[in-house]
């Protein structure tokens, strides 16, 4: 999930990075309503509906945990973690950065550089290298509670 993705998911839903998480639930209520592929009878505009929900579902859910609101509700445990926790393991996938913490905590943190987790990978503390130059310089959410896809 790199930036270009989050711009993309904003721009699906017509929000900037302000967009409050009521004014995005009524987005995406309204958003599914026009749209949605039980109102429609012919197949194949169906099917496009079906797949627009689907983005719309997955945009969404994204923007909701990346909301400042949300960060809010989790920032003490946020800082609590990355103050005091270990990190167990860290992987970088499609431009995220994981890092998984001692407390049980997981993290994402989007749109960092890839040469940046080259040199987390070659600190002599992982930790202190992710306490300096990554918990507070990138968009981060709470990885705690998503399941992986099937």
């Amino acid at each position: 999930m790199n930036s270009k993705k989050i711009a993309e998911y904003r721009k699906l839903l017509q929000v900037d990075k302000n967009v409050t998480l009521k004014e995005l639930k009524t987005i995406y209520r309204n958003s599914m309503k026009e749209d949605h592929p039980d109102t429609i009878a012919d197949e194949q505009l169906r099917l496009l509906a079906e797949e627009r929900s689907k983005n719309i579902i997955e945009a969404y859910h994204f923007l909701v945990s990346i909301a400042p609101e949300t960060q809010e509700k989790v920032k003490e445990e946020y800082l609590k973690t990355t103050t005091t926790s270990g990190i167990m393991e860290f992987y970088y996938e499609d431009g995220v950065l994981n890092i998984h913490f001692l407390d049980g905590n997981k993290f994402e943190y989007f749109g960092v550089p890839k040469v940046t987790y080259i040199k987390m990978i070659n600190a002599e503390s992982p930790a202190r290298f992710a306490r300096r130059h990554v918990y507070h310089a990138f968009l981060y959410r709470s990885a705690n509670k998503l399941v992986a896809a099937v």
